[in-house]
């Protein structure tokens, strides 16, 4: 009782976080209540007892990825630009996005059926044969560096070029913002050189 109370209240704040940063304009506002959504979703994963999501989470949503996006805005403006065009479509493709991924998981096995496939099939044999086969004592350790070694080694390139990529993004804005700003810099002193003669 007291985990559907606490689910129920995470879930409400996660809807709160999200509509405040669909009505925010200020792109710093925005990004910090970002770090607030990826740590309630942090939080929701502890209580589904997926820490290794959690702390993935908290690491990459709430961590780097807030750190980037400060960068990103102290390099580019601060707020949002208005727009003439109408938010309908957009609002659409996201009622239909939603829509699909409802429709998609109206056939799953209900959380913690004990007669869903992977509580039935994979969950004994992890653990009944994770020691023996892996021989690692932790069962969430054998499946993630083992059993799904490849998909871990697979998420950590994708996190890892994502990581690269935005630097790379960053360090373009840097170098473009430098030739401005010396270019705004010889211009002012050719008008103070035209101004003195």
């Amino acid at each position: 009782m007291i985990e559907t109370i606490i689910n129920f209240a995470l879930f409400s704040m996660l809807v709160a976080t999200a509509l405040a940063i669909v009505w925010q304009d200020r792109l710093f506002t925005i990004i910090m209540l970002s770090g607030v959504f990826s740590l309630l979703t942090a939080m929701l994963f502890v209580t589904l007892d997926a820490v290794d999501v959690a702390f993935t989470e908290a690491a990459v949503g709430a961590g780097i990825s807030t750190v980037l996006m400060l960068g990103t805005i102290a390099l580019t403006s601060r707020g949002t630009k208005p727009t003439s065009r109408s938010n309908a479509l957009p609002l659409l493709m996201v009622v239909i996005t939603g829509a699909a991924l409802v429709y998609g998981t109206l056939d799953m096995p209900n959380f913690g059926d004990p007669a869903a496939p992977a509580n039935v099939h994979l969950a004994p044999h992890y653990l009944t044969k994770s020691i023996e086969e892996i021989d690692v004592p932790n069962v969430v350790t054998s499946i993630l560096a083992s059993y799904r070694g490849f998909d871990t080694m697979g998420e950590t390139a994708v996190v890892f070029a994502a990581g690269i990529g935005v630097l790379m993004i960053l360090s373009g804005l840097h170098r473009r913002r430098r030739k401005v700003l010396s270019r705004e810099k010889d211009t002012e002193e050719k008008r103070a050189e035209g101004e003195d003669a």
